[in-house]
C-alpha cells in the first residue's frame, strides 16, 4: 500500500510480507532446506516527507500470527473489516533507532477487487489490485505526524525468489481526475533470451471491469542515484519526468514522477526493482544491517 497526502507534501508506504522477498535470512533458510514463510515475516514501513522514517525488521514465527481478518507481525497489526484496512503499527526505524508508533486507516469498504494478473508467462508470480483508490488517514504519536489523502493498495505473491523470475521492472500508478486509477507494470523475465517485456497497462475504476490502454512511449527517466536505469511511459501530451525522490537503495527505487497518461497530466507513484543487482552478493552482504531479524 502508498499514498500521498492530499496537499502532496507527505508519503507513506506500508508493505505486510509473508515469506519476505527481500529476506536474507529467508534465502539462507531455503538453500539449508527450511522455507516456512511464516518463520520470515516483516512489516515494511515508510515516511516521506519533512519526517523521514524507515523500519523493516522480520520477525519468527513466534512472534506472527494470521488469520481470515487479522496479520499480527510481532508489536504490529493489520485488521481488514467491512470498514477497510486499520494497521497498528509499532516498530523501530532504521538505521537510526527511532520509534514508529501510529496508526493508519484505509476506507476500502467492501470493495475489494477480486482481479488477479500474472505477472510472468508460467503465472509463478502474480499481482492483484486490492483497490487501486481509497481515502487514507494518517496518524502516528511518534513521529507527530497526522494527515489524509488518497492511497493505492494491492498484493503480489510468487512461487519462488524475485530474481529467479525477473531481471528488472518499473511499476506505476496514477489517480485520474475522474477517479479511476491507470497502473502500468513493465517487467523483463530472467527466462527470455529476448529481453522482451511484458506490459501490462490498465485502468481501474469502481463497478467496472480492467481497462487495457496504450501504454504509449516508453522513456529513461535517468539513473538512480545508486545506478539503477529507470523508465516509464508517457503519451503525446507530455514526456516523464523526476517530481520527487522518496527512497534509493543498491537495487530498488521509489519516487514521484509527473506524466501524462490517458490525456492527463499526473503526479504518479513509480518504483524501479532491479533484480539482478539485488542478487548480488555485495548487495546481499548489506541487507542485514538495514533489515534486522528478531527470532
Amino acid at each position: 500500500m502508498d499514498a500521498l497526502s492530499d496537499d502532496q507534501r507527505y508519503g507513506i508506504t506500508l508493505i505486510a510480507f509473508v515469506g519476505s522477498v527481500f529476506s536474507p535470512y529467508y534465502a539462507w533458510a531455503r538453500r539449508r532446506g527450511s522455507s516456512d514463510p511464516m518463520a520470515h515475516c516483516a512489516l515494511n514501513v515508510a515516511l516521506y516527507g519533512g519526517l523521514r522514517r524507515w523500519a523493516m525488521t522480520e520477525r519468527g514465527s513466534g512472534a506472527c500470527q494470521r488469520d481470515r481478518d487479522c496479520f499480527q507481525i510481532g508489536p504490529s497489526l493489520v485488521r481488514c473489516s467491512d470498514q477497510g484496512l486499520h494497521w497498528q503499527i509499532n516498530e523501530l526505524a532504521n538505521p537510526l533507532p527511532r520509534p514508529l508508533i501510529g496508526e493508519v486507516s484505509v476506507a476500502m469498504g467492501k470493495g475489494w477487487r477480486p482481479d488477479v494478473f500474472s505477472l510472468s508467462a508460467d503465472g509463478a508470480h502474480r499481482w492483484g489490485p486490492l483497490n487501486p483508490r481509497a481515502r487514507i488517514q494518517v496518524h502516528f504519536d511518534r513521529p507527530r505526524l497526522s494527515w489524509q489523502g488518497w492511497a493505492y493498495v494491492d498484493a503480489n505473491e510468487g512461487d519462488e525468489p524475485i530474481e529467479q523470475g525477473f531481471s528488472d521492472w518499473d511499476w506505476s500508478r496514477a489517480h485520474l481526475p475522474d477517479h479511476s486509477t491507470a497502473v502500468l507494470y513493465d517487467v523483463r523475465s530472467t527466462r527470455s533470451k529476448v529481453q522482451a517485456p511484458t506490459v501490462l497497462a490498465l485502468r481501474f475504476a469502481d463497478g467496472q471491469a480492467p481497462q487495457a490502454f496504450a501504454p504509449g512511449k516508453r522513456q529513461s527517466l535517468g539513473k538512480s542515484l545508486w545506478g539503477i536505469e529507470r523508465h516509464s511511459f508517457h503519451d503525446d501530451k507530455q514526456t516523464a519526468r523526476l517530481h520527487k525522490n522518496l527512497e534509493d537503495t543498491p537495487f530498488y527505487n521509489r519516487s514521484v514522477i509527473r506524466s501524462s497518461v490517458l490525456g492527463h497530466e499526473v503526479l504518479a507513484m513509480h518504483e524501479t526493482l532491479d533484480a539482478r543487482r539485488f542478487a548480488r552478493p555485495w548487495v546481499q552482504s548489506l541487507l542485514p544491517w538495514r533489515m534486522p531479524r528478531v527470532a
